[in-house]
């Protein structure tokens, strides 16, 4: 592909537990370098007002970046980046508008399949809830299965990279299993990161996020 190298527009969608602020810095280059960023808190995040008693389904959590997708212009694509458990609304936004989508970059996160439903991948991968920092609404199995299910025809048209995080031994086995189930266009991983790699690596993932967005914009 050739490189263009124009401004971009970067959509950051924080993991579970986390909100918006957890990109403080990798927000910051990637605006210094000339770019367009949206970091959004989903429900019951960051300073968003809801309260996990609020959520009654994943649907309810993962709205604000729907509304966010719903709202841009018809001709806009954008650079959509999801971090660990929210890999799942990345993929959900992938679904419902992949002409919106460049490419979708999974940080050692949950990436979805139309053959393996989240649900199984969240039996296989409990590590990841050894993660989280604080509490996290979730949801029953058939909520799950009928809200996140995603399919060949738009959530596999669009350009998926996969970012693994190299400090991470507990649960890098797994996510290369997953991986392995539906494979992304490309897999990189980032020397010395841990999974906060926005907070730990944030010169090197603004590197990698720029140079992907060049080869698929």
């Amino acid at each position: 592909m050739e490189r263009n190298n124009q401004k971009k527009h970067f959509v950051l969608i924080h993991g579970a537990c986390h909100g918006a602020w957890c990109w403080y810095k990798l927000e910051t280059l990637l605006t210094s370098a000339g770019h367009s960023v949206t970091s959004l808190d989903l429900a019951a995040s960051g300073i968003n007002p809801k309260q996990v008693e609020d959520l009654h389904s994943i649907a309810d959590y993962y709205e604000p970046l729907m509304a966010f997708m719903a709202s841009l212009p018809q001709d806009e694509k954008v650079i959509l980046v999801g971090h660990s458990y929210n890999g799942l609304s990345i993929s959900v936004a992938m679904e419902k508008f992949p002409e919106k989508i460049s490419v979708a970059v999974f940080i050692s996160a949950i990436m979805p399949s139309p053959t393996n439903s989240v649900v199984k991948i969240e039996e296989e991968d409990l590590a990841l809830a050894t993660k989280l920092v604080r509490p996290i609404g979730f949801f029953g199995n058939q909520d799950m299965l009928k809200e996140t299910a995603v399919s060949d025809r738009k959530y596999g048209s669009v350009s998926r990279v996969f970012i693994l995080c190299d400090e991470e031994d507990d649960i890098k086995e797994s996510l290369k299993g997953m991986i392995a189930k539906y494979p992304p266009d490309e897999v990189k991983e980032i020397p010395g990161s841990d999974h906060m790699v926005m907070i730990s690596k944030p010169q090197e993932l603004c590197t990698y996020l720029q140079e992907i967005a060049n080869r698929y914009s």
